[in-house]
């Protein structure tokens, strides 16, 4: 028993040397070399660089260009959080007895496959203010009072993109949330059934608790992606006019490429790296508070 126990775990050891020393080298290792080049001034070329401290993250607090990309990340993470609860009724309503269910998950999935730059440039033609199908759809409906600059007038262009990333990823959450829903455990379902439960409570009492890690999964990668969103902004607008769509993303990119400002625009990257981790932990502690909340509610009934 004990010889087996130890094989059981030299072969775990075994099959984890190779992953650990990939995620050493192409993970934990840049990691550490981003935090170091954040106190230099690197310009991306030379051979050397100059410790300056905590310069590079006092000008990154200065930089109000820079305020202005991460309020735009904003707009992404309120315009994808507004939608979880329809992403979540679209999972329910695909997860009961609908018919051609499996199409209809296979549509709504569909534009998560596709690049994400074919999908932008497809919508930059579709917003296009010359013949573009959106203003010839409104047009064909009678509302061509509404055509607008959709692309380049700062006050809506965050709002495009943001619908854009929306119809993107979507439908990756709404196939999430069906097989969370499909794990539920069905006893708890037919016994509620023959208690009389109707749609609105299974759906509040034990669909949505029995779901809370999924939920929180969804969450987390609407805080990954709106921090982080860079191709849709990049491929449709390139951050304009002026900064109005630029990103966090796309701006600290522009600042180590376009402007060579390697040392500032890796502050930028562990800022967003410190932000993501510091949201999320606070995220999970709220959303096992609300699970451990359920689980006592349970054993008090």
């Amino acid at each position: 028993m004990n010889s087996l126990a130890v094989k059981r775990r030299r072969f775990i050891l075994t099959a984890l040397i190779i992953p650990v020393t990939l995620l050493i080298c192409f993970v934990v290792f840049p990691a550490f070399d981003l935090i170091r080049m954040s106190f230099t001034d690197w310009d991306g070329l030379s051979s050397s660089s100059n410790f300056v401290k905590l310069e590079n993250y006092i000008s990154m607090f200065k930089n109000k260009d820079l305020w202005q990309s991460l309020g735009n990340n904003a707009v992404y993470f309120f315009v994808h959080l507004l939608m979880i609860p329809v992403e979540l009724a679209f999972a329910v309503l695909l997860n009961s007895k609908l018919r051609a269910a499996k199409f209809y998950k296979t549509m709504v999935f569909l534009p998560y496959i596709i690049n994400g730059v074919a999908i932008s440039y497809a919508f930059s033609y579709f917003f296009s203010p010359v013949n573009g199908a959106f203003d010839n759809l409104l047009e064909a409906v009678r509302l061509g009072m509404l055509k607008q600059s959709w692309l380049s007038d700062p006050k809506i262009v965050n709002f495009v993109l943001a619908f854009v990333s929306l119809w993107r990823f979507s439908g990756y959450h709404i196939v999430l949330f069906t097989a969370a829903l499909q794990s539920v455990n069905r006893d708890m379902i037919e016994a509620a059934t023959l208690d009389g439960a109707n749609a609105w409570q299974m759906f509040r009492y034990i669909q949505t608790p029995s779901i809370m890690l999924m939920v929180d999964f969804i969450l987390f990668d609407n805080i990954r992606g709106a921090m982080q969103v860079f191709d849709i902004p990049f491929v449709m607008t390139a951050g304009g006019p002026g900064y109005a769509s630029s990103t966090f993303t796309l701006y600290t990119i522009k600042t180590a490429f376009t402007f060579s400002n390697f040392g500032l625009a890796s502050a930028m990257a562990v800022a967003i790296m410190a932000i993501i981790i510091l949201i999320y932990i606070v995220q999970n502690k709220l959303i096992h508070g609300i699970i451990l909340k359920e689980d006592k509610h349970d054993e008090n009934a």
